[in-house]
């Protein structure tokens, strides 16, 4: 058997905490410096590569052959071990996670042979695991590097906001301990519903795609591959898109001849949705109350019934819910029903405005569009990122508010790529119709009806929200989607 001396245990207690440690935390940070500690003179860039081999190195020493096994350990020292060992392993292969990610995106949703299965499986038997300790830590090793890698590539910049934004997103897939999390809770996360905040085009599906693609998905030792690609792992739905007599086939499905046009069975999307991923409802502000009461049902009991069907169908996965409405607006009287928000609160992210994000780091402007133009022209462009730099800060100087939000930086990228010029869509647009209400105005001939209808449709083609409508006008949200459905049926008429 072996045992750790104070010293021994005290540098494995270090590697557990980085283990356990959020990596978009500034705990980490604080955790890595505490390790770097141990290696006077070691530079920053060079911490991890160090790391490891010191960890490789201490491993090492405890048994004469180079190789500790857990099973001559006991209690916290086999605790302690085996954490470190996972740790080893993962960095080990980090880069082999990396491509296995890069060729699954590439494949779809064919899960792919993992071509380091044999050599992991060794890894471990060598040190004592078990085959369920390998597939475990396999599916865990791949979970964590996948998460990493679907937060910090898809979600760019070093405001506090998108920090904070980081942390939260890796919080809601790992909860705070991911100890407590791979012992208890890595199957039962189900039960955790998410509901994103954040005003439109702030990117609220890409963070909850960073969500739904980044959960637990057993590996199959046999067959050498994992059970599932994380690319079929979420499913999303814009609520918005639908009549509410569609809505509800669109969520749970149908059964042939439940109405007129159902000629065969649909799944919805809470079929569709994976066990080991996430569905998306997105703009659950719009959802009607009644739909509500049938939502929160699913919630509770993890059932639901097909259009047309009297059998009960089991929910699997997770709900991330997402609104551009303030948190005011959902909590308000004519917000969320009081039982469905809190039961779809369960954890609540806020995803920043690009304006909030520019004004805590101005530099988030050049890092986000050096980031759209590589995605765009598929590798780095510092001449097309400077172009576009130039045309923003001349035709919209620095303090531009950029009500549109990521969406629209990114279809401002577009449009300066293609004529070197950003022209906003809605200018024509508004130009047209405040010179048709001021000259309404100034002969007397427009009401205050015509008038505010035709002012709140302005700022909706501007802004894209009911809700941003309501917050610059001071009307409640209904009030002011009424003036604009009744404005654009008089102006038809």
């Amino acid at each position: 058997m072996i045992r750790l001396t104070d010293p021994q245990r005290h540098f494995f207690s270090l590697v557990s905490e980085a283990i356990y440690a959020n990596p978009f935390a500034e705990e980490r940070e604080a955790i890595d410096t505490r390790i770097a500690g141990l290696f006077p003179g070691t530079r920053v860039e060079n911490l991890i590569n160090e790391t490891i081999r010191e960890v490789s190195t201490r491993l090492e020493a405890l048994d004469p052959s180079g190789l500790p096994r857990i099973d001559r350990m006991k209690n916290k020292d086999q605790t302690l071990v085996e954490n470190a060992l996972v740790f080893e392993f993962f960095y080990l292969f980090r880069e082999r996670f990396d491509a296995l990610i890069h060729r699954q995106i590439e494949a779809g949703d064919t899960s792919l042979t993992v071509p380091f299965a044999d050599e992991a499986h060794t890894f471990f038997q060598a040190r004592g695991f078990t085959t369920d300790q390998f597939c475990h830590y396999m599916a865990l090793c791949y979970q964590l590097r996948r998460a990493f890698f679907l937060i910090r590539d898809s979600l760019v910049g070093e405001s506090r906001a998108m920090r904070h934004l980081r942390r939260d997103l890796w919080n809601n897939i790992f909860t705070h301990d991911i100890g407590l999390y791979a012992r208890y809770l890595i199957n039962r996360m189900e039960d955790f519903s998410t509901l994103l905040l954040g005003e439109t085009g702030t990117g609220k599906g890409t963070a909850a795609i960073a969500i739904g693609r980044s959960g637990y998905i057993p590996f199959d030792p046999v067959r050498k591959t994992f059970t599932e690609s994380f690319t079929r792992t979420f499913v999303s739905l814009n609520l918005s898109q639908y009549p509410e007599a569609l809505l509800e086939s669109e969520l749970f499905g149908h059964k042939k001849g439940a109405f007129t046009g159902a000629v065969e069975d649909h799944k919805g999307v809470l079929e569709r949705c994976s066990p080991h991923g996430a569905i998306l409802l997105d703009e659950l502000g719009e959802i009607a109350p009644h739909t509500q009461i049938k939502l929160l049902q699913v919630l509770q009991e993890r059932l639901f019934t097909p259009v047309g069907s009297h059998m009960k169908t089991r929910f699997n996965g997770r709900v991330i819910a997402a609104t551009n409405r303030p948190f005011e607006e959902i909590t308000g009287s004519e917000g969320f029903r009081d039982d469905f928000f809190y039961r779809l609160c369960s954890d609540i992210i806020t995803v920043p405005p690009l304006r909030v994000r520019i004004e805590e780091d101005p530099a988030e402007l050049g890092a986000l569009l050096n980031h759209t133009v590589t995605r765009m022209v598929g590798k780095e462009s510092p001449e097309y990122t400077a172009m576009v730099r130039e045309v923003i800060d001349r035709q919209l100087g620095t303090h531009y508010p950029w009500p549109g939000n990521v969406r629209e930086l990114e279809q401002c990228t577009r449009r300066v790529l293609i004529k070197k010029s950003y022209l906003l869509p809605h200018q024509t647009e508004d130009t047209s119709l405040t010179e048709r209400l001021t000259r309404g105005i100034r002969s007397g001939e427009t009401n205050l009806k015509e008038l505010t209808g035709g002012y709140c449709t302005m700022l909706y083609k501007r802004h894209g929200t009911y809700g941003d409508v309501a917050r610059i006008t001071g009307l409640d949200r209904r009030t002011a989607k009424k003036y604009i459905e009744t404005f654009n049926q008089d102006q038809t008429h």
